[in-house]
């Protein structure tokens, strides 16, 4: 692995390596400047029960010190880009209904669905904790998915979030897309079946695969390092296998319990 590689790809999204016993009264994820940075999947929702990509996940995350909280986003039939995981909302197919129908329904907090803007705003309230939008695959098809792509990339810019915000998708094309429309940005590919030359030959900075995929092809950290990529691994929330990926040189893990990985990387100082 080239050291001053990494370096450089790290320091590019805001982590430097600094002797940690300078900042022994820091809080514990200011102290990980050597090893994985956690990303909150859907924010950090699971101790506090907060609702998956709510708002408070969000701050709950930021309030961690995560390096990246993750959410995901679809986009309603009056074109709005929404914060939900999945592509229906309490019953409702979002890609089939306008936004104000979905105010009909809340999440267990209270919370209505947070459009994508709101999510950014209240991200963009700070500097520290990375925003890492997932586009999601539209289920209507590629149209609708790169219609997304370009609705959440402009509105990133008019908010002047590009600094603070990371692009992921499974859809191929869409981080193309990012690529092209916003040069320098990060995005990283999720779906684990291209080699990181691959991915890099199309503008992707990053690999951001299942643990599965790192298990049957280990050999990918070390190739994505040497084409000055970042490694990001998903979704992991047991201290074996956070170890693991620790062992194997990721530069990212992300998991549904942010808690639980920043006490595993603390004991290891």
């Amino acid at each position: 692995m080239n050291f001053s590689v990494i370096c450089s790809q790290l320091a590019r999204r805001g982590v430097f390596l600094i002797l940690p016993l300078l900042f022994s009264n820091l809080s514990c994820s200011e102290k990980m400047d050597t090893s994985a940075r956690v990303i909150a999947h859907r924010g950090a929702w699971k101790t506090q029960e907060l609702p998956e990509n709510s708002i408070a996940a969000l701050k709950h995350a930021i309030e961690l010190g995560c390096y990246g909280a993750e959410f995901d986003v679809h986009m309603t039939m009056d074109s709005i880009p929404v914060v939900n995981h999945d592509p229906d909302f309490m019953g409702m197919d979002i890609e089939r209904t306008n936004y104000a129908d979905l105010l009909s329904a809340s999440l267990p907090n209270g919370e209505k669905i947070p459009t994508l803007e709101a999510y950014l705003k209240e991200g963009l309230r700070q500097d520290r904790t990375r925003l890492i939008l997932e586009i999601k695959k539209a289920p209507s098809g590629k149209e609708h998915t790169l219609l997304l792509t370009e609705k959440a990339v402009a509105l990133v810019k008019q908010l002047g979030g590009e600094d603070l915000v990371e692009y992921i998708t499974f859809d191929f094309d869409a981080g193309v897309r990012v690529s092209q429309l916003a040069p320098g940005s990060e995005v990283a590919y999720l779906n684990g079946d291209m080699t990181p030359s691959e991915v890099k030959k199309s503008g992707y900075t990053s690999i951001d695969y299942n643990i599965k995929v790192y298990r049957k092809h280990p050999e990918w950290i070390e190739e994505a390092h040497r084409e000055n990529m970042t490694v990001n691994v998903w979704t992991v929330n047991t201290e074996e296998d956070m170890a693991d990926m620790i062992q194997k040189k990721v530069d990212f893990i992300t998991t549904n319990e942010p808690e639980r990985l920043f006490a595993l990387l603390s004991s290891q100082k």
